[in-house]
């Protein structure tokens, strides 16, 4: 604990992919507090064609009260 979940779109290299798996799980623990047997870090590619309805709609639009991080916006507008 904690898992996180990143959903992106295919094509990224697995090395690309790795570094930003070994990024995430760094800032988790060094803003968390949570040593390295604890966090995890999954990538789920989704097609383009699916990315409305498998994650915009799902997970953007129907949650809004766990977004941290909106699309359309810059991290100054929060």
């Amino acid at each position: 604990m904690p898992h996180v979940i990143v959903k992106l779109w295919p094509g990224k290299s697995e090395a690309h992919k790795q570094r930003l798996a070994d990024a995430i799980a760094k800032d988790v623990m060094e803003v968390l507090h949570y040593g390295e047997e604890s966090v995890s870090v999954a990538l789920e590619e989704v097609v383009p064609g699916d990315w409305a309805e498998k994650v915009y709609r799902a997970d953007i639009e129907a949650k809004p009260e766990h977004l941290y991080k909106k699309p359309g916006y810059t991290l100054e507008d929060l």
